[in-house]
């Protein structure tokens, strides 16, 4: 039998991340040859991935990295079978490490044929995995180029990143505090006008189906009944819609009895409240109508504006499982 030294044990082992024990027997099989013993490890890797291949990789570690210039930005989720993995300090230095490649790559195919110490990103991900003994996978990939690109990580879990027209004064700022929105509020599009027309139809049916169902249940209670939108978007609030609910307005107030010369300082509140009851998707999901996380009398769009001249051009979120 082949001896092997302490040296080399730990030469292929800082290579690898493999177990002692792992890199003498792999050294021992390969008869003292270091790039064989590699092999033999990865052979190792690739049987430990096809035995998990149905295994859920939906614990690992959210990255988000932005290059020099904050042109660039990439999101990724190297994805595991175990929080425990997931939180495991040489786990999280390869995810990161993952990330600086991906920055270099155009989409998650090019990233996983991509050079990584010798072998391509997939190779590596069937090294560890039998190393590791878990199923390794890159669950997301997300990438934004921008004037200007910043990012927010949340505790390993959420990456955001988001793209700006132009680069202003305290752009950092301005980017963390929307990077964060993105991370914290989920939002699934930039505005409303990327919504599908038949999405917002029937979203709205089925909101207005909930609501009517839970009325029933809080009227056989006793309890205020919840307002009942007649739209959801600000898509479906045309000059003719808001017409009507201007009309609509005047005649409550009409009705109340108030002097006709003060109507114009109490219908721009009617309006707004009007507008509001009746956009609540656009607040859930467009980013630019969400109220902002500091400052919840502002939009994050009016927030942006605060800044000057400069606009959201894209953003992208990535989370586990």
């Amino acid at each position: 039998m082949v001896k092997v030294t302490a040296q080399e044990v730990n030469k292929l082992r800082q290579a690898t991340g493999a177990g002692m024990m792992d890199c003498k027997k792999a050294l021992v099989e390969a008869e003292g040859d270091f790039d064989k013993a590699i092999e033999v490890l990865r052979k190792k890797g690739q049987k430990v991935a096809a035995k998990r291949a149905d295994r859920e990789s939906s614990e690992g570690a959210a990255v988000a990295k932005v290059n020099a210039d904050n042109t660039v930005g990439v999101a990724i989720v190297l994805g595991c079978e175990t929080d425990f993995v997931g939180k495991n300090e040489n786990f999280l230095a390869l995810a990161s490490e993952l990330g600086d490649i991906a920055l270099n790559c155009a989409s998650k195919d090019e990233f996983l044929a991509a050079d990584f110490g010798g072998m391509s990103v997939a190779d590596k991900l069937v090294e560890q995995t039998g190393v590791i003994g878990e199923k390794l996978d890159i669950n997301a990939f997300e990438k934004v180029e921008a004037a200007y690109v910043g990012a927010y990580v949340h505790i390993n879990k959420i990456a955001a990143i988001v793209g700006f027209s132009s680069v202003v004064d305290n752009i950092e700022t301005l980017a963390k505090d929307v990077a964060m929105q993105i991370a914290s509020m989920g939002a699934t599009t930039l505005s409303y006008k990327d919504f599908d027309p038949a999405y917002i139809a029937s979203e709205t049916e089925a909101r207005i189906a909930v609501i009517e169902k839970e009325n029933i249940e809080l009227g056989r209670l006793g309890k205020t009944l919840k307002n009942v939108p007649q739209y959801i978007s600000q898509a479906q609030l045309t000059p003719e819609v808001m017409a009507k609910a201007e009309e609509a307005a005047k005649a409550e107030l009409k009705a109340e009895g108030k002097p006709e010369q003060i109507w114009d300082r109490i219908l721009p509140g009617k309006m707004q409240r009007f507008v509001s009851d009746n956009t609540t998707l656009d607040q859930e999901q467009c980013l630019l109508n969400q109220n902002f996380i500091k400052d919840e009398k502002k939009t994050v769009e009016a927030y942006v504006s605060s800044y000057g001249d400069v606009e959201i051009t894209g953003f992208r979120r990535v989370t586990l499982g």
